[in-house]
């Protein structure tokens, strides 16, 4: 039996090309106009995402690495 792959995670991380595994910053969906514009900016930007995470992603999206 094939292992699936867990479809959510597969929406919210993307596999770069070098492997590295990158996600978006949370807390950009609304009540953002009471932030600073230099906090809107930075939510804006990709992130990379730590080993410890990486680990089990692996498990969670076999398929994309």
């Amino acid at each position: 039996m094939a292992i699936k792959t867990n479809k959510s995670m597969v929406k919210r991380f993307k596999v770069t090309t070098s492997g590295k595994i990158m996600k978006r910053k949370a807390g950009q969906a609304h009540f953002n106009s009471r932030e600073s514009g230099n906090t809107t900016r930075n939510k804006r930007t990709d992130v990379k995402v730590t080993k410890t995470i990486m680990r089990a992603l692996r498990t969670l999206m076999p398929y994309s690495f």
